[in-house]
């Protein structure tokens, strides 16, 4: 649905020049939500306004439902940005109109009627629950409700691409995964292709089916969400996931565990149903292995559950090992990491 070919984008003129993406290439599927995930100045923003060329790309190549958008004259390019909704991390409302207005900016700018305009605006006004904030102006509004409004907006063109610029980075956590919970419902109810870019990998981790981290304008590290959180190669991946979940607290768990004389440590992730599993008491009943469970997490991705379990393992090295070896022919992945 989403092809970036190519994609580099120069800011500034001869000598004072910026490079904010480099021969950066992806690849989002029909009916999927794609994450990008990067820290600030990565190249985030810039990336998702290459999409419907709020920036149009230095070089490279925009293919937008089978449209290569560069090439295209500027009465065309309007008409290939009606099917890419917006939403944007500070709402960009109109101040002096209502929650109805906003939302029937755009069928007013294609020239709907109004009959069609408000069964339209209606239908939306359900599906984000503000209903009954219609008459509203947005200064009366939460920031929750200002980005449902973004969000039905967006919807009013009937598009087949949804970009989320930061969405989420301007609310609480509690709205936060409301206005996830309805991304999320919008995705499945319409088959509606979403990408979004975020610093937080809590948003990556409850909606995304796959994820790119973008470092310095390229894309370091990309694949399905639940591949590239239990298994990070890049050192910026490691970062967001560290500074996300338990794994922050491996350098004081390192720090307590330091001089202390253990048998063997090990990682082991669970994933899918085997979270739930009793794998490793049911091993190490049959190796007569002993093990204490240092640290551990249970938690999802998107709606699949994982678990991480950090373990000492007490016996004689053969059994250790045999442990070891029974537990990933168990389709565990299993890391010692003493």
């Amino acid at each position: 649905m989403i092809q970036l070919k190519e994609i580099t984008k120069i800011y500034g003129k001869k000598n004072k020049t910026t490079t904010a993406l480099s021969k950066l290439s992806l690849d989002v599927k029909k009916g999927e939500i794609y994450g990008v995930i990067g820290h600030s100045g990565a190249g985030k923003s810039t990336l998702i306004r290459c999409i419907n060329l709020l920036e149009r790309p230095t070089e490279g190549e925009v293919w937008v439902g089978g449209v290569e958008l560069t090439r295209l004259g500027k009465k065309e390019l309007q008409q290939q940005r009606g099917k890419i909704g917006m939403i944007f991390q500070h709402f960009n409302l109109l101040s002096s109109s209502t929650v109805y207005d906003n939302i029937a900016f755009p069928l007013m700018l294609r020239g709907a009627s109004r009959a069609e305009s408000k069964q339209k605006v209606d239908e939306l006004l359900s599906l984000v629950g503000l209903e009954a904030h219609r008459s509203k102006y947005p200064a009366q509004l939460s920031g929750g409700q200002k980005q449902r409004v973004g969000i039905a907006r967006a919807l009013a063109s009937d598009p087949d691409v949804l970009l989320c610029d930061e969405a989420t980075s301007a609310l609480d956590p509690q709205t936060t995964d409301s206005i996830l919970s309805l991304l999320l419902d919008i995705n499945r109810r319409f088959n509606l292709t979403i990408m979004l870019i975020t610093h937080e990998m809590h948003v990556i981790q409850t909606i995304c089916d796959r994820v790119a981290v973008i470092h310095e304008g390229g894309i370091v590290e990309e694949g399905p969400v639940s591949e590239v959180f239990l298994k990070p190669k890049h050192f910026v991946t490691k970062e967001f996931i560290n500074r996300n979940s338990i794994g922050s607290e491996g350098v004081k768990l390192a720090e307590a565990l330091s001089g202390q004389a253990w048998n063997r440590l090990i990682k082991i992730t669970y994933l899918g149903a085997k979270t739930y599993e009793s794998a490793l008491s049911q091993v190490v009943k049959e190796t007569n292995v002993n093990f204490a469970i240092l640290q551990g997490e249970i938690s999802t991705i998107k709606d699949v559950p994982y678990g991480k379990l950090t373990v000492s393992l007490e016996g004689s090295d053969d059994a250790v090992q045999r442990t070891i070896e029974m537990l990933k022919q168990r389709e565990l992945d299993v890391e010692v990491i003493d």
